[in-house]
C-alpha cells in the first residue's frame, strides 16, 4: 500500500514521472525507444555549452575569413568533447559524486582553492560570452540598447532557473526546447546560404591553418566548445538522477548515457559546423572582413533577405538564454563541490553580471570579448580535463569501471593536445613565428 502511494505521489509530477519510467527501464519493463527517453537530459543540458553565443562569434569569424577551412577544428573539438563528457557522466554515476566534491576530497587543500579559482574565471569567461550574445541579440531584434537587453536577458535566465524547484524534468524539458530552436534555426539557414558541399566534406578530413590569425580562431573554437563548466556539470547532473540497485542497473545506466552523450553532442557539433558553412556561404566570397555578430546581422539582411537576418537572431537569442540558465548551474555546482557551500541563484546571477556590464561600460568591442573569452577558457580547459582523467583511471574511485589502457592514452592524448594548441597560441601572441601544417 506505501509504495503505490508513492508511485501515485511521484505520478503528480514530471520529474516523478520521469523517474518511475527511469526504474521501470532499469527493471526491464520497457522496451525500444520507451526505454531510453527517461534518461535523456545531462547530455542534452550540457550540449547548450557547445553552441553558445561564444560559438557564434569564433564560428562566424572562421567561416567568414577562412571558408571551410577551420571545419576540421570543429569536427576534432566536438570528438574530443564526446570523450570528455562521457567520462564525465560515468564518474557521476558509478561514484555517485560530482567532479568538484571529488577533487575537494583527494587533492590537498591548496591544490583544491587554485582549482575553484581557475574553475571561477572560466565561468565568470563563459558567462561573459553567453550574457553578451544574449544580450546583443535581443537589442537587435528589438532595437533596444544593450544594456536593457542585458537587463533581460538577465530576468529570463533567472525565471528559467527557477523551473528547478519543480525538478529538474521541467528545466530540462526548457532547456531542450530552446536548444530545438537553435537547431531548426540553423537547418533553415542551410537551406537558405549557397554551400559548397564536396568543399566542406574535404576540409573537415583535412588539417590546415592557413595564417597565424587562425590560431588564434582555432584555439577559440575549442574553448567554445569543449568548455570547463560542462566537464564538472555533467558529472553532477548524472549523479542522483537515477540510482542502480546493483551492477547490470549500473551498467545499463552508462549505457544510456554514451547514447545520449554521442546523439546529443552529434547534433551540437552539426549545428557548429552549420554555423561554419553558413558563415562561409554568406560572407567568405565578397565579405571577408565580417567578425562581429552585429555585422553578421546587418550583412546578412541584403545578402540572404530579412528572413535569414530574423532566424540567425531567434537562434542567437535561445543560445544566449540556454546557455546563461546552464552556466549559472554549473557554477553553483563547482562552488558547493570545491567548497562546501552555495550562494543565492540571484546573488551568482547577480556577481557573473559584472564582467559583461564593465565590458559594456569600457566600451570593448563585444565579439572580439566574446572571442577572447573562449580563449581564456581554453587554456581553464586542461584542469578539468587531467582531473577527469586521474579519477576515471583510478581504481580507488572507479573500481571496476575505471578506464582501460586505450582510454586512458586517448584521453591524455587530448588534453595534452589542447595545452599543445595554447603553447602555439603564446607563442604566436610574443611574435614568434611556428611552422603551421598546411601554411
Amino acid at each position: 500500500m506505501d509504495e503505490r502511494v508513492r508511485n501515485e505521489a511521484a505520478r503528480a509530477t514530471v520529474t516523478g514521472r520521469t523517474r518511475l519510467a527511469m526504474r521501470e527501464a532499469l527493471e526491464g519493463r520497457r522496451r525500444g525507444v520507451a526505454m531510453v527517453l527517461p534518461f535523456a537530459g545531462p547530455a542534452v543540458v550540457v550540449s547548450v555549452a557547445y553552441m553558445d553565443p561564444g560559438n557564434f562569434a569564433t564560428n562566424i569569424q572562421a567561416g567568414a575569413r577562412y571558408g571551410y577551412a577551420l571545419l576540421w577544428v570543429v569536427l576534432l573539438a566536438n570528438l574530443v568533447a564526446m570523450l570528455f563528457q562521457a567520462l564525465s557522466a560515468r564518474l557521476g554515476i558509478v561514484t555517485g559524486r560530482n567532479l568538484a566534491e571529488l577533487c575537494r576530497m583527494h587533492f590537498p587543500a591548496p591544490v583544491v582553492f587554485a582549482m575553484w579559482g581557475v574553475s571561477e574565471i572560466a565561468a565568470m569567461a563563459t558567462d561573459l560570452a553567453e550574457f553578451l550574445g544574449g544580450a546583443i541579440g535581443l537589442a537587435l531584434l528589438f532595437h533596444m540598447p544593450l544594456v536593457a537587453g542585458m537587463l533581460v536577458t538577465a530576468a529570463v535566465t533567472y525565471g528559467l532557473l527557477l523551473f528547478e524547484k519543480a525538478g529538474f524534468r521541467p528545466l530540462e524539458l526548457a532547456i531542450g526546447a530552446l536548444v530545438g530552436i537553435i537547431g531548426l534555426s540553423y537547418l533553415a539557414e542551410l537551406f537558405i546560404a549557397p554551400v559548397a558541399w564536396a568543399g566542406v566534406f574535404r576540409n573537415l578530413v583535412t588539417p590546415q591553418l592557413p595564417d597565424v590569425d587562425a590560431v588564434t580562431i582555432a584555439v577559440g573554437i575549442i574553448g567554445a566548445t569543449v568548455m570547463p563548466h560542462a566537464l564538472f556539470l555533467h558529472s553532477g547532473l548524472t549523479q542522483n538522477r537515477a540510482t542502480a540497485e546493483n551492477d547490470v542497473e549500473r551498467l545499463k545506466l552508462l549505457r544510456f548515457s554514451n547514447i545520449e552523450v554521442v546523439i546529443a553532442l552529434s547534433i551540437a557539433g552539426l549545428i557548429n559546423m552549420a554555423m561554419v558553412i553558413m558563415a562561409s556561404g554568406a560572407f567568405h566570397a565578397g565579405h571577408p572582413e565580417v567578425a562581429e555578430i552585429e555585422t553578421a546581422y546587418h550583412t546578412l539582411g541584403p545578402l540572404l533577405g530579412i528572413g535569414a537576418a530574423g532566424i540567425f537572431l531567434l537562434s542567437l537569442i535561445a543560445s544566449g538564454i540556454s546557455s546563461s540558465v546552464v552556466g549559472t548551474m554549473a557554477g553553483q555546482m563547482i562552488m558547493q563541490g570545491f567548497v562546501g557551500f552555495q550562494i543565492p541563484l540571484w546573488l551568482r546571477r547577480l556577481i557573473t553580471m559584472v564582467p559583461s556590464f564593465a565590458v559594456v561600460a569600457m566600451g570593448v568591442n563585444a565579439t572580439q570579448a566574446l572571442v577572447m573569452s573562449q580563449v581564456v577558457l581554453s587554456f581553464a580547459l586542461p584542469v578539468p580535463m587531467a582531473a577527469l582523467v586521474w579519477f576515471t583511471c583510478r581504481n580507488s574511485v572507479m573500481g571496476k569501471y575505471r578506464n582501460g589502457a586505450l582510454m586512458i592514452v586517448t584521453a591524455s592524448a587530448s588534453a595534452l593536445a589542447i595545452v599543445a594548441l595554447n603553447v602555439l597560441l603564446v607563442l604566436q601572441m610574443s611574435g614568434i613565428d611556428m611552422p603551421r601544417p598546411g601554411g
